[in-house]
């Protein structure tokens, strides 16, 4: 039957006699298998072997086909479980899925539903059978994939405070290079936001015209209208997550341009912006995701309480602007990771026309005063930004809707001297780490360590690829990858005391056991002429320290169409609620580096078994 059904699919494409590289590459789309260009461009060059004409008949692509989708793996197991019959029966079916699969809820119907899903044989279906086209169908199609399909939707509840959920947050968003000379453009925004990115980075200064535009201070980056950035922001803001937007400003400009900005994003963003506090005046807690889906909430340094701004929302503030001190700086960026912290905050209202009244500065530290417009204070609602002093000082001044701003450089100083206050603070407030100022290439840190002490936003340099990136695209690929993620209970109860360097009680011990069967049509090496690349896996864990992990396969030499390795890994995970699975194909050039094929992350529970 798979003959003659192969045959009647084919064969109206052999009518002139043969087909050449394009049409082989066509019939198979028409046959709804999956291929890649270079490895059927490799098989088609043996297959016609230096003929002049440079085209194959039917059977040459008969062979060709078998070569790419009849793999053996596959061939072993349909034999297994079909007694080397040549049709799998429904009950057959059923016993692979609940052995291999493990998909112990599955009844007749389901069944039924898989085999005219991917059955290609009408013949065969008819029967409630498949064969091993559609066998092969199945294992290669999503509903096979290592992601578990349940939690490729919005799964978690949304209705806890905002602080309870890690939020996949950008730096700088506008450069789509390095930090000192590369172009800014409004396609930074876009990209982060198809990327499901929550929190977007806006460095706002003067411009010409009394229009701000957006670059990076004090360098040679290009320079782009705010009007613009906010104009694209609000065409993709909800494109690929409905819960809210957050625009953290880095805010540089005068009192006058800083109601430009307001003007902008009231007028452009329209009911988007959230303007006013939802439900009660009074703020015990952070709104939920939910509470707040469709919403763009603006993230800046702001004058007094939100209560104050909500009182003065309807009046006409423009002109009026308030002060902050420099300790309490409009920058959370500019600072350097050793420069004197100040414990007391100095702020307050004041007309244009009012005198200055300044406390009297420390000796060394520059009280220098900073102006900020109302229009675009009172636009600030549950995420004010604050200076971090310490946890202590938190603890005792800081409101729920005051969030942080911390370096990597001091974040990690946390991290390791004080874990578990750490953990308490993020619990309470929303905490942002942002890479240090001497990453000048965009390059990255390592998220995980700051996800392992609860904090939200982990900004990073989405323009650039790499290990970095792939764990935040991993870790973000749960919950339907709306870009927020319910924290572990550990990481939200206020009266935690975890700590990522001794987990004790919290840990929930698993095995891991994960059998690397075979590969199938990898990229070629960008360093091999011939297509065949040496391959070897990488099978890495990051979590919490104790959980870190890195175990390789052997090198399959000379095969990227369809290496076979049969090895089993097995890893022992304490936390597996903070735990991601990489694997990471390479191609072996030498003994001292390796070429890089591709790689896959995700969250450990998200991976499917089977």
């Amino acid at each position: 039957i798979s003959h003659t059904w192969f045959l009647s699919v084919i064969q109206d494409e052999f009518r002139a006699g043969k087909i050449n590289l394009d049409s082989t590459l066509k019939l198979f789309e028409k046959l709804k298998i999956p291929c890649d260009y270079d490895h059927v461009k490799h098989i088609f060059k043996k297959t016609i072997d230096k003929q002049p004409d440079r085209t194959i008949d039917m059977e040459g692509f008969r062979t060709i086909y078998r070569t790419i989708v009849h793999r053996p793996e596959f061939l072993e197991i349909f034999r297994i479980y079909t007694r080397r019959n040549r049709m799998m029966t429904d009950a057959e079916l059923m016993s692979f899925l609940r052995r291999e699969q493990f998909k112990t809820e599955l009844n007749e119907t389901s069944i039924l539903e898989i085999i005219f899903k991917h059955e290609p044989i009408e013949e065969v279906r008819k029967r409630r059978q498949m064969s091993f086209e559609g066998f092969v169908r199945y294992l290669t199609s999503e509903d096979c994939s290592v992601f578990r399909s349940d939690l490729k939707t919005i799964y978690q509840d949304m209705n806890y405070p905002l602080c309870d959920y890690f939020i996949s947050s950008s730096h700088n968003t506008y450069l789509i290079s390095d930090q000192l000379i590369g172009p800014s453009d409004i396609w930074g925004y876009t990209s982060a936001l198809l990327k499901g990115c929550r929190c977007l980075e806006i460095d706002c200064w003067d411009g010409p015209n009394n229009d701000p535009i957006v670059y990076h201070g004090h360098t040679l980056t290009s320079k782009i209208l705010f009007q613009s950035v906010i104009e694209v922001i609000d065409k993709y803001a909800f494109a690929v997550s409905d819960y809210p937007l957050v625009l953290s400003l880095e805010n540089h400009c005068s009192p006058l341009q800083q109601e430009v900005m307001a003007e902008y994003l009231e007028n452009i963003l329209g009911d988007k912006l959230l303007t006013s506090a939802i439900g009660s005046s009074e703020i015990t807690q952070l709104p939920s995701p939910e509470a707040l889906k469709f919403k763009i909430l603006i993230k800046n340094k702001k004058i007094g309480t939100i209560e104050e701004g909500m009182l003065r929302r309807g009046l006409d503030s423009r002109g009026e602007t308030g002060e902050i001190s420099d300790s309490d700086s409009m920058s959370d960026e500019e600072d350097t990771e050793d420069k004197p912290i100040h414990h007391r905050r100095h702020s307050g209202l004041k007309r244009k026309s009012e005198a200055k009244i300044c406390p009297t500065p420390r000796k060394k530290a520059k009280m220098k005063k900073i102006k900020i417009a109302l229009a675009l204070s009172d636009l600030v609602i549950y995420t004010k930004s604050e200076k971090f002093v310490s946890f202590e000082h938190s603890l005792v001044h800081q409101k729920c809707y005051e969030n942080n701003s911390i370096g990597e450089v001091k974040a990690r100083k946390l991290v390791k001297h004080s874990a578990r206050e750490f953990v308490s603070h993020t619990s309470r407030f929303i905490t942002r780490i942002y890479p240090k100022g001497t990453r000048t290439t965009s390059s990255n840190y390592n998220p995980q360590e700051f996800w392992n002490v609860g904090c939200q936003m982990v900004a990073l340099n989405f323009q650039t690829p790499g290990l970095k990136m792939e764990l935040q695209n991993g870790k973000f690929l749960d919950n339907g990858g709306c870009g927020y993620i319910l924290k572990p209970d550990f990481l939200r109860s206020r009266n935690s005391t975890f700590s990522p360097f001794n987990v004790g009680r919290y840990g929930k011990p698993v095995t891991l056991s994960i059998k690397l069967i075979s590969g199938h049509q990898l990229p070629p090496s960008s360093l091999s002429k011939t297509n065949k690349a040496d391959p070897l896996v990488r099978i890495e864990i990051y979590g919490v320290p104790e959980d870190q992990s890195k175990k390789k396969s052997s090198v399959i030499k000379s095969n990227a169409l369809s290496p076979r390795w049969d090895e089993t890994f097995s890893f022992s995970i304490q936390i597996p609620e903070l735990a991601l699975v990489r694997f990471c194909v390479e191609d072996e050039i030498s003994v001292g580096g390796n070429d890089f094929l591709g790689q896959y992350t995700l969250p450990l529970l998200c991976l499917s078994k089977g």
